[in-house]
């Protein structure tokens, strides 16, 4: 009598490799589903105007609405030696540039000599009163450490340059990139040229978009 031949490994082969099959088709897909979403779906490269801030009264403000504008952003401060040179400066500027294609935006900050100890609605009214200033005076922020605000940090991430006291100036292009930094001894006057060959370029663009 012959000896009975089993076929139970052929009869699980069939399924296994059909597994199989499917798996390395589940990857394939994986793989292709990766790479269009690399392709197609990348993160948007942060600006300066894709942030939001609060404003003097802690109301969220998307800096979206000063994209087009050259803008030169400022850490200000209430009490230090700087103060009024820098506020009659800038209001100076504000006035002969904007607002239509420039402004300055003031981020108040008291890491410098603790040199803006006031709440963020005195400090507006302080520079508003004293300084005339018809230019943004927002939330007072921290620039420095863990705390940064995110859109102060992606200037200094942006230049290189971190403040070391109070009034630093970043210049900020329509696009939202950083195109230079001022310290606060350096003159005013040094930054007109900057600020007109941005607006001379919006003024260009709108020309050509007619």
């Amino acid at each position: 009598m012959e000896p009975l031949t089993t076929a139970y490994p052929l009869k699980y082969s069939v399924p296994k490799a059909r597994v199989f099959v499917v798996f390395l088709s589940m990857l394939f897909c994986t793989a292709v589903l990766c790479l269009l979403q690399l392709r197609f779906f990348k993160p948007k490269t942060k600006d300066f105007y894709s942030f939001e801030i609060k404003d003097s009264r802690g109301r969220i403000v998307s800096l979206e609405k000063y994209r087009g504008k050259a803008t030169l952003i400022v850490n200000v401060a209430s009490y230090c030696q700087h103060t009024d040179k820098n506020y009659i400066a800038l209001q100076d500027l504000h006035r002969e540039f904007g607002p239509s294609h420039f402004t300055v935006l003031a981020f108040p900050c008291n890491q410098f000599g603790e040199s803006e100890p006031g709440s963020s609605q005195e400090i507006e009214a302080f520079a508003k009163g004293n300084y005339g200033v018809t230019f943004p005076v927002f939330h007072k922020i921290k620039i420095l450490g863990s705390e940064a605000e995110p859109a102060f940090k992606f200037l200094i991430d942006s230049s290189k340059k971190e403040p070391r006291w109070n009034f630093w100036k970043y210049l900020v292009s329509p696009e939202g990139k950083v195109v230079k930094f001022w310290r606060p001894e350096e003159p005013i006057e040094s930054i007109k040229p900057e600020i007109a060959s941005l607006i001379r370029q919006i003024i260009m663009k709108k020309r050509e978009d007619l």
